[in-house]
C-alpha cells in the first residue's frame, strides 16, 4: 500500500519514526532535523482524521531504562513541530489505556523502544558463542515477536518512516509488519523518498555515473566499492582510505592513515576497475601536516612521496582539478564520505570543493546527485549546499547497506 492512497480517517496508525535526536546536557534538542523530516507522514495521518501513535528509539540504552535517554524530553519539541499537543506513554509495552483514550486528530508518543531488550532482540548478560547464548537467542526471538505483536495491537495500520534503522531487523522496524496485511502496512513519505533516491542511483542511473567515496577506512566501505564497480563509469576514492590504495602500489605515504591488512583488497579493486572499464581516480597530491591539528603547518606533497614524519590531511588543488572535470561531466553522482579532515577548517577545502562541484553538476548540468553518510551530510550542510543537490540521505548505515546491494529488512517487511 502507498501512503498517498491510504485514508487514515477513523484509523489508529502506529508510525515508526527516527527521533534519535541530539540532546544537550539539560535534555534540550540541539538539532530537530529528524523530527521535521517525519512531519509530512505525521500530518497525513492527522489531516485524514486518524489517531497517531509514534514510536522511536534514542541512543543505545541496551534494554535498560536510562532517564537521560527518555523520549519524554522531546515531547514539547514534537508538539511544537506537529502543531498539536502530544501525549506521552511512559511504558511502551503497556500503553493500552493511553491508546484507548486517543481520539481522531490526537497524537501519542511511546517511550524509548530500546528500554526493552526485545526491541533489538539480542540476549543480554550472556556470553556470545556459548551454548547458553544460543538458547537465550531463541528465547529472545519469541519475546521479540510478542513485543512486536503488543505494539501492533495498538493500531489498525503500520507505517515505517525511519530509514535510519531500515537495515535493522528490530521489533518496531521489521517484525511488527508480520502482524499487518499488505493493505495496512506501508512506507512513510520520508522512507519512500530515500528508497526512490537509492533506486535512481543503483537501478535507473543516467551515465556517466560517478561515485565519490571518501572517509577514513577502506574496511567500512569495501562492500560498497565492490558493488559500485558493476554500476559506475568513474570511481573517485579520497580521504584517509585513499592512502591504503597508494601504499599498496608502493607509494610513500608518511604516517598517513591506512590499513595494511587491506592492501591486497585495494589491489583487487584496482584490478577489477581496470577489467570492468571503470576509471579509478585516486588523489595525485595531498595537503599534509606533521601533527593532527587545525593549526599545524601545511605543505603539499605528491600523494606517493609524503615524507616519513608527515601525514595526508586534505586533497590538494592538483587533485581537485582532475576530479572537478569528471564530476561536472557526470549525469548521476553518489557522494559518501569527506576527502579530507573537514572538521578542521584549515583542511576542509577539498571537501568544500567537492560539495561545490556536486552542486554545480546538479544545478547547471541536470545531474541527479545523492549525498549520504553522516560526514558527507554534515559537510554539505556546513557549506550551505544541502538544497543544491538532488537528495541528502539521512540514513547513514542504511544507505551504505543498500548501496552495498544488501536487502534492508525495514523495506522488505513492507513488501511481504
Amino acid at each position: 500500500m502507498k501512503i498517498n492512497d491510504f485514508n487514515f480517517a477513523g484509523q489508529k496508525a502506529i508510525v515508526r519514526v527516527d527521533f534519535n535526536v541530539p540532546l544537550d546536557e539539560n535534555g534540550n534538542v540541539t538539532d530537530d532535523t529528524r523530527i521535521r523530516g517525519a512531519l509530512p507522514t505525521l500530518h497525513k495521518v492527522l489531516t485524514d482524521g486518524g489517531s497517531l501513535i509514534m514510536m522511536s528509539h534514542m541512543g543505545k540504552p541496551k534494554g535498560k531504562v536510562k532517564p537521560e535517554l527518555s523520549l519524554s524530553q522531546i515531547v514539547k519539541n514534537v508538539s511544537e513541530a506537529l502543531g498539536v499537543p502530544v501525549k506521552f506513554a511512559k511504558d511502551a509495552a503497556n500503553a493500552e489505556a493511553e491508546v484507548a483514550a486517543l481520539k481522531p486528530g490526537e497524537a501519542l508518543l511511546l517511550e524509548n523502544l530500546r528500554f526493552y531488550a526485545e526491541e533489538e532482540g539480542k540476549p543480554i548478560g550472556v556470553e556470545k558463542g556459548t551454548p547458553e547464548y544460543e538458547v537465550a537467542k531463541k528465547e529472545m526471538k519469541v519475546r521479540q515477536a510478542d513485543f512486536a505483536k503488543k505494539l501492533a495491537s495498538y493500531a489498525d495500520v503500520y507505517v515505517n518512516d525511519a530509514f535510519g534503522t531500515a537495515h535493522r531487523k528490530h521489533a518496531s522496524t521489521a517484525v511488527i509488519a508480520d502482524d499487518f496485511d499488505a493493505e495496512h502496512k506501508m512506507l512513510g513519505f520520508l522512507m519512500e523518498k530515500e528508497v526512490t533516491a537509492i533506486d535512481n542511483v543503483l537501478k535507473n542511473a543516467e551515465h556517466p555515473f560517478t561515485a565519490i567515496i571518501g572517509g577514513s577506512k577502506v574496511s567500512s566501505k569495501l562492500g560498497v566499492i565492490k558493488n559500485l564497480l558493476d554500476k559506475v563509469d568513474n570511481l573517485i576514492i579520497g580521504g584517509g582510505m585513499g592512502y591504503t590504495f597508494v601504499k599498496a602500489q608502493g607509494g610513500k605515504i608518511g604516517h598517513s592513515l591506512h590499513e595494511d591488512d587491506l592492501m591486497p583488497e585495494a589491489l583487487n579493486v584496482i584490478a577489477a576497475a581496470k577489467e570492468k572499464g571503470v576509471k579509478l581516480l585516486l588523489s595525485e597530491a595531498s595537503i599534509c601536516a606533521q601533527e593532527f591539528s587545525n593549526d599545524a603547518e601545511r605543505k603539499e606533497f605528491p600523494i606517493n612521496q609524503i615524507p616519513d614524519d608527515w601525514q595526508g590531511m586534505d586533497a590538494a588543488p592538483k587533485t581537485l582539478e582532475g576530479w572537478k572535470k569528471v564530476i561536472l561531466e557526470s549525469k548521476t553522482i553518489l557522494w559518501n564520505g569527506p576527502v579530507g579532515v573537514f572538521e578542521f577548517d584549515n583542511f576542509a577545502h577539498g571537501t568544500e570543493e567537492i560539495a561545490k562541484y556536486v552542486a554545480e553538476a546538479t544545478q547547471k548540468n541536470g545531474a541527479f546527485s545523492l549525498v549520504g553518510g553522516g560526514d558527507s551530510v554534515a559537510a554539505v550542510n556546513k557549506f550551505g549546499l544541502g538544497d543544491k543537490v538532488s537528495y541528502v540521505s539521512t540514513g547513514g548505515g542504511a544507505m551504505l547497506e543498500a548501496i552495498e546491494g544488501k536487502v534492508l529488512p525495514g523495506v522488505a517487511a513492507i513488501g511481504k
